[in-house]
């Protein structure tokens, strides 16, 4: 199974037995209530607010969202509510988590807590979900949002998070593009060696349940037309579900290229964790929150 789109998405969390509740950090942001709300509203999550309650219970005033007090937990300090929402995970009160009103650090800390935390042992990436207005399928980039420069091992532990979280939407066998910019492994340009690296680890059974190809370029990922031109012959071209970027700074400027300047639709969270974590910026839409709170109910 692939997904090709949003509203695809939105469908198949729509037919998941039982509700996802997450567990809502910080939940005094109006925007991030927008999200939850509408999540709410069509079915798809259920929610426990953590924070401050008095501006938590104002904003839903205001949204007209009416929610009882059981489903509000008041608390004061940013760190205290993000602790709560990880002990509210490993109580099973909760299957993910999602950032309001807190910096990023504050909730990390509390998540990579070595005793109370939520840490498995693999390095914690971002993955992003963008809906293309000319590609046939959603398409993944990892990592631009938390590794800056991965070493190969890193690397290699991304495309695996990246890996087990299509595996939970439901995808069989995902294809993976490790990008660079050019399609054969020059010394000179370390990313196109970690690209061949990383696909010979595939060939040898280091790397499971996925098909990765690399190194790699984003015309010849997108594109099998263009790599018939070149010819280049893999079952990844044109047909890609997850792009790796060599670093954050690719994944950050392809992400926003394809928002900004392609009408790219985007959902993400974060992975390595024992559940997703929604994360994202406070300059988000509502629309993005809502679709990564759907994204991620779909991935638990």
């Amino acid at each position: 199974m692939v997904i090709k789109n949003f509203d695809h998405l939105i469908e198949l969390v729509k037919d998941i037995d039982g509700v996802k509740r997450v567990a809502v950090v910080c939940a005094h942001d109006e925007h991030t209530l927008e999200a939850v709300q509408k999540a709410e509203n069509e079915g798809l999550v259920k929610s426990v607010l953590i924070g401050k309650g008095a501006e938590i219970k104002e904003i839903l005033k205001k949204l007209n969202f009416a929610k009882e007090d059981s489903e509000i937990i008041d608390i004061e300090g940013d760190q205290e509510s993000s602790y709560k929402a990880v002990e509210i995970i490993r109580e099973g009160g909760a299957d993910f988590i999602m950032k309001g009103k807190i910096q990023t650090g504050d909730l990390l800390k509390a998540v990579v807590d070595k005793e109370k935390g939520l840490r498995t042992g693999r390095v914690m990436s971002h993955i992003v979900f963008n809906e293309v207005p000319n590609y046939h399928k959603l398409i993944a980039i990892t990592d631009g949002g938390m590794m800056m420069y991965p070493d190969l091992d890193k690397k290699k532990q991304i495309l695996e998070n990246a890996v087990d979280a299509l595996i939970s939407l439901g995808y069989d066998k995902p294809k993976v593009a490790a990008l660079a910019a050019v399609e054969k492994v020059n010394p000179k340009m370390p990313e196109t060696v970690d690209a061949g690296a990383l696909k010979d680890m595939y060939i040898n059974g280091q790397i499971e349940n996925c098909i990765v190809e690399g190194p790699i370029s984003y015309d010849l990922t997108m594109s099998r037309e263009s790599a018939e031109i070149k010819g280049f012959d893999s079952p990844v071209t044109g047909d890609a579900d997850i792009m790796l970027v060599p670093n954050i700074t690719v994944g950050n400027i392809l992400g926003k290229s394809l928002i900004y300047s392609a009408g790219a639709r985007m959902a993400g969270f974060i992975v390595g964790a024992k559940v997703p974590i929604v994360l994202t910026s406070r300059g988000s839409t509502s629309e993005e929150k809502y679709l990564s709170l759907v994204l991620s109910a779909a991935a638990v």
